[in-house]
Order: C-alpha cells, then sequence, then structure tokens
C-alpha cells in the first residue's frame, strides 16, 4: 500500500465505533488489577443488551438458513482474524452436539487453518480469497454463507457474501458497526454495535462476545428448528468420548423415564442413536422401525412419535 491508501485506511478506520478511543480509560494500566477486572465485567455486560436490539433480524436469518439446510443446504461461517476463528469454532463444535456431517456447517478463515493459531498476511485483504475457498466447497444456492467481521469492512468476509449472492446463496453479514459495508453486501444484515472497547480497537472483546453469542443462536436455533433436539435435550448428540456416551443415557432417561435395563436395551437396538433409542421406549417399536420413521420425517423426533402412536 501507498502512504495514501495507508492515510485513507485510517481516516476510515477512525470513523468505525469499532475502532473509537476512550480518554476515559488512557489511564487504565494505572489502575488496580481488581478494578481494571470490574470495568471489563461492566464492559461485557453490555452486549446482551446489543444482541437483544437486533433479536427480529437474528431470527429472520436464522429461519431462512433452517429452510435453506432442511433442503439439503449447508451453512458455511467466513471471516479473518479473531471473527473467522469464531466461526471454525462454532462450526467445530456442530458434530458432536448435533450429529452433524462436518461437510454441513463449514468454518472458513482467511489464510486457511493455519491462520487459526497464527495470523496470515494480508489474508483479510482479500476479496479473491474468498471467492476462491467458497469454489473449493461447491457452494450452491441451497447454502448459506455467514460472513462475519467486526468492523464491517473486511475484504475476505464482504467478499465471501458478494461471492455466495452471486452464486444465489443465502448470505448473513454480522458485524459490529452500523452501516456497514458487510450488511450492505447481504440479504441479512446483523449489525450488533456494541461500542468502543476496552483497549482501542481489540476487538477481540465485546465485538468477539456479540459475535460468539450471535453464532451460538444461528447454529443452535437452526438446528432446533432441523429437529436436532427434543424439547431442550440434545437428542442427536454424538456419542464419541465416555463423558458423552453417559449424557446420552441421560438423555434417553430424561426423556422417557425409562429405567436403566429398558434404555440399555434401546440403545443397544439403535446402534447407540439417542433419538432412535428414544422413539423405540416412548413409541413402542422395534430399532429398524424407529429408523424407518425418523427417515421419513426428516429425523423431527415428535413427528415420528405421532406416526409411530397412529400405527398403534
Amino acid at each position: 500500500m501507498t502512504t495514501q491508501d495507508y492515510a485513507e485506511l485510517r481516516a476510515q478506520l477512525a470513523t468505525l465505533t469499532t475502532e473509537a478511543f476512550r480518554p476515559e480509560l488512557a489511564e487504565i494500566d494505572q489502575l488496580p488489577t481488581a478494578e481494571i477486572a470490574r470495568i471489563m465485567n461492566s464492559e461485557d455486560a453490555t452486549v446482551p443488551a446489543a444482541v437483544a436490539q437486533r433479536l427480529p433480524a437474528i431470527a429472520a436469518a436464522i429461519d431462512a438458513t433452517a429452510a435453506r439446510m432442511a433442503r439439503g443446504g449447508r451453512l458455511v461461517y467466513a471471516g479473518a482474524g479473531t471473527a473467522g476463528r469464531l466461526g471454525v469454532l462454532d462450526a467445530s463444535e456442530c458434530p458432536p452436539t448435533f450429529n452433524t456431517d462436518p461437510s454441513e456447517v463449514v468454518g472458513l478463515i482467511a489464510g486457511g487453518p493455519a491462520a487459526m493459531v497464527r495470523a496470515v498476511e494480508g489474508a483479510e485483504d482479500s476479496r479473491e480469497l474468498a471467492a476462491e475457498d467458497l469454489d473449493a466447497l461447491r457452494l450452491t444456492a441451497l447454502d448459506t454463507v455467514v460472513g462475519i467481521s467486526a468492523s464491517g469492512r473486511t475484504p475476505y468476509a464482504i467478499g465471501a457474501v458478494e461471492h455466495a449472492r452471486r452464486l444465489g446463496a443465502l448470505t448473513i453479514g454480522l458485524s459490529c458497526n452500523a452501516d456497514s459495508a458487510l450488511a450492505a453486501a447481504a440479504e441479512h444484515g446483523i449489525e450488533i454495535v456494541v461500542g468502543p472497547e476496552l483497549l482501542t480497537g481489540s476487538t477481540r472483546l465485546k465485538a468477539g462476545t456479540a459475535q460468539k453469542l450471535v453464532l451460538n443462536m444461528i447454529s443452535t436455533i437452526t438446528m432446533i428448528r432441523l429437529g436436532k433436539t427434543y424439547g431442550n435435550l440434545m437428542v442427536d448428540v454424538q456419542a464419541s468420548n465416555e463423558k458423552l456416551r453417559a449424557r446420552s443415557r441421560r438423555i434417553v432417561a430424561l426423556a422417557t423415564g425409562a429405567d436403566d435395563p429398558e434404555i440399555e436395551a434401546a440403545l443397544a437396538a439403535t446402534d447407540g442413536e439417542v433419538k432412535n433409542a428414544i422413539l423405540v421406549i416412548l413409541g413402542a417399536v422395534a430399532g429398524p422401525t424407529a429408523t424407518r420413521l425418523l427417515n421419513e420425517t426428516g429425523g423431527h423426533l415428535r413427528t415420528a412419535l405421532d406416526a409411530a402412536r397412529t400405527t398403534h
């Protein structure tokens, strides 16, 4: 970049709420640790209220996402730096929590996997890189792409949304500044304005917390809409370790009220699948029948239970 380019970028950053300097905190390094912690905690406490102001926009984006995923689409997060890492984190937690295939919810970070632990020079400045990353996924019109950027100006996130929209995919732009370029580029713009950070421009703080809260909502509520839960129970949990195997049995118990022998028998009859085991117990059907009914109802346990009961 030229000196003029840097001057223009500095001027642009100076207009962003997330980059604003707070003179009242200019002496924060002179304060006792407990007082800094108190200030930081009080700052963090303002984030949920900022998210609450955008709940209608969040809900609309989730409903649109769930509708596409119900037809076989994927959920793709795209961001750089902290925003990208948060997207990768949310995506990586979906398979064990909701038994999704790793290809169903994908996190893209500018610079690739190496950027999870170390910044990759210049990666966030490339719209073209975002398009290449999406093309590698063979993006379709059924997919949803969520561009994530605290500033709302990151070229990688904007490029991802613009490219996805050209391909007919659903697009969501999540930023922490009002009137952001990212929100303007997306079909669904979500702007969580949390204000200036404790450390000037350190958007891994309040902005990162806000992004984490919204991503939690997008993935969790989408999965609820897709039938991945039964009430507030994670009935699609993937029992990949001892803790999760114990949790699976507890979920079946909470859903059915059955005793341990009946739970073990149901899990044995369904290859350890929690949702199927619940259907075996509550629907009084055999393991293969439970599998068939869930396949026929798109994995929605309540609908499958209704179907099982009408056959008796």
